[in-house]
């Protein structure tokens, strides 16, 4: 079967070897200790991709998107919001994390914040930043988005698109995509158009890719949701933002 050109970037981009160096990287919040992890490209970056992970957490998922990001000339770095010792063990535990940060808008921002700035003071790490999620990380992107975080762009791939009561985009300073599944039985359709309604009346560049028959989380390999095509799609569809906004 001929590989289309999106399947073929993106297959190239996840196939290569491991980043020039990776590391992990450990910043504050309150009391709270967070564990990042960052890797570098061989030469000068581009730009800086900040990644946010899942709701399970940051894990092995986010370590390859970011050597990934690494191999394609940028910074990548995958920031924690749940925090270093945080309990992980199943849906009971990634609910309560969730939970406690869509509950609590200004503390997921000042995590967000601190990840960023955190990042950005690692040597040899480009102050241009592009910042982007999955699931509960697309959800970040946009509440990033929404706070008004100087970034160069946000992407948020199959997020939680609503903006709760009181928040809007026209604060946003940055160009927003997003990927998303047309089957996502958590956001749906008509969440989406919402979405690109109010980017729109706040007069933010804006973009979606909508990849039909695609569920939820249809980039985590394993899941039940894991769509090889939309996947490599949507990561074709990040590079060609990035080479835009960096």
């Amino acid at each position: 079967m001929k590989m289309s050109h999106a399947t073929f970037l993106a297959t190239c981009t996840f196939l290569v070897a491991a980043p020039a160096m990776a590391e992990n990287f450990e910043y504050t919040v309150g009391e709270t200790v967070f564990e990042g992890y960052v890797a570098m490209p061989e030469g000068e970056a581009r730009g800086t991709v900040l990644i946010v992970h899942d709701w399970d957490g940051l894990n092995d998922h986010e370590i390859a998107r970011a050597d990934a990001m690494a191999e394609a000339g940028f910074v990548g770095v995958a920031l924690d919001l749940f925090g270093r010792d945080a309990v992980l063990d199943g849906i009971d535990d990634y609910r309560r994390e969730t939970g406690a940060l869509y509950g609590d808008r200004d503390e997921f921002r000042a995590r967000i914040a601190a990840g960023a700035e955190a990042a950005g003071a690692l040597e040899n790490v480009p102050d241009q930043m592009v910042l982007t999620g999955y699931c509960f990380g697309g959800a970040a992107a946009l509440e990033g988005a929404r706070a008004g975080f100087d970034m160069a762009g946000f992407v948020s791939f199959h997020g939680g698109l609503g903006a709760p009561e009181g928040q809007d985009y026209s604060a946003t300073q940055g160009p927003v995509l997003v990927l998303h599944g047309s089957a996502d039985p958590v956001s749906g359709m008509a969440d989406l158009a919402a979405l690109m309604d109010e980017l729109r009346e706040a007069g933010v560049a804006h973009e979606s890719r909508i990849f039909g028959g695609a569920r939820h989380s249809f980039t985590v390999e394993g899941s039940n949701d894991w769509d090889p095509d939309a996947n490599a799609k949507a990561e074709a569809a990040l590079l060609e933002f990035l080479d835009e906004v960096l």
